[in-house]
């Protein structure tokens, strides 16, 4: 394998290396992302030399195994390793995915694993997403009604259901939003491609009665518009969403109620 060298420029040191058991002929380096904020200064990347024979397929496989076996000390967020919660989001080889659904066999080289892009880092591969969640609580994402409750549930006709489909499997993972540049450089304002996702869902949902005032809150120069359809959004999602559409959709509502 060849030397693994950081960017020229980079404020990210080179750290530790840990290397391969003895004895193992199947190995895989990864450098991940280290910054401990009680110890502070300047992060730096760790390497780590994994027996790929005694390691399972995915890279949260991989970075279980690091921290079980190998340094105790890396931190980071897992839960239902299946693709379904979204607490695994990480920036793998330069592009935002789950790392539980990641094979290792993808990267032909090194793996490189860092924290999600743009984000205030907790520790290590844990990005503080405090502003992302109060986002998705802004678009209000449950269904509001003006008509008294039915006796058994509100029903809906299956084309009404059908329009869901594409929405609702949103996982909240944060891949999507964190690779947007327009969150990048206005993530105080701009909701985001996952937020607007979820605000689209609602806005098309035939049991909601809160059309109006869900676009009323959208109607903003940053909550929606920030959106240039640069499509990192749908490109980058787990689900295989399309973000950019929804929110191309919203704009579209907007602009047919003024008519």
């Amino acid at each position: 394998m060849a030397e693994f060298t950081l960017p020229k420029g980079s404020r990210v040191k080179k750290g530790r290396t840990f290397p391969a058991p003895e004895g193992a002929t199947n190995t895989k380096r990864f450098h991940i992302y280290r910054w401990d904020p009680d110890v502070g200064g300047n992060p730096r990347m760790d390497t780590y030399t994994v027996d790929l024979d005694e390691c399972g397929p995915m890279v949260l496989d991989a970075v279980i195994k690091i921290k079980n076996e190998i340094d105790p000390t890396l931190t980071f967020r897992r839960s239902c390793r299946e693709g379904v919660c979204g607490s695994c989001a990480m920036n793998i080889n330069g592009t935002n995915s789950l790392a539980c659904t990641t094979p290792i066999e993808d990267f032909k080289g090194d793996v490189m694993v860092n924290p999600l892009p743009h984000q205030h880092v907790v520790k290590d591969l844990v990005p503080d997403l405090s502003t992302f969640y109060a986002q998705y609580n802004l678009i209000q994402p449950w269904i509001q009604t003006d008509t008294p409750a039915p006796t058994q549930e509100r029903l809906q006709s299956r084309e009404d259901r059908a329009k869901l489909d594409g929405l609702y499997e949103c996982i909240l993972c944060a891949c999507c939003s964190t690779s947007c540049p327009s969150y990048w450089w206005n993530g105080d304002k701009y909701l985001g491609p996952a937020a607007l996702l979820q605000a689209y869902r609602w806005l098309v949902d035939s049991r909601d009665e809160a059309t109006g005032e869900r676009l009323d809150m959208l109607e903003d120069p940053f909550r929606l518009y920030r959106c240039h359809t640069i499509m990192n959004c749908a490109n980058v999602c787990p689900k295989g969403l399309n973000p950019a559409k929804a929110i191309a959709e919203i704009k579209k509502m907007m602009l047919e109620r003024q008519f």
